[in-house]
């Protein structure tokens, strides 16, 4: 009969899979870095954004506000000039 050959199994984890594990978490950790930076990045962006919308809408409301008090003005000054000819005429 042949000579028999055992080929025995090396117990535990080779070096090939052990860097191939290490090298997949690493991407898996700079892929989640990457997202965490970027939705930081996110919220303070609309943050920004929503504080500078609030200033718009505030000054447009004073714009209108600062219309107004004008016509009023002009107004008045239109109602006080007929007074006053009005009065002369007399």
């Amino acid at each position: 009969m042949g000579i028999r050959r055992e080929i025995k199994q090396a117990n535990g984890i080779g070096v090939g899979t052990a860097s191939v594990v290490v090298l997949a978490m690493s991407i898996v950790l700079i892929s989640a870095l990457i997202k965490i930076y970027l939705s930081n990045q996110i919220y303070y962006e609309s943050k920004e954004v929503n504080y500078l919308q609030r200033e718009v809408s505030v000054l447009k409301a004073e714009h209108v506000m600062l219309r107004q008090n004008i016509e009023e003005l002009e107004f008045k000054n239109q109602v006080t000039d007929t007074i006053f000819v009005i009065k002369e005429e007399q």
